[in-house]
């Protein structure tokens, strides 16, 4: 996962270039495993 802050007009050098990357984030660090979710929809 991508941890970003959008850039003002002034910062943009290309009609593409919005986002400013601050770090990346693991999947196991941003989101909880299916098995310690809780959700009664997850079978165990």
């Amino acid at each position: 996962m991508y941890f970003a802050q959008v850039k003002k007009p002034s910062e943009s050098t290309q009609p593409w270039d919005y986002y400013r990357i601050l770090g990346v984030i693991p999947g196991n660090q941003a989101f909880r495993s299916l098995a310690d979710s809780g959700c009664p929809l997850v079978a165990h």
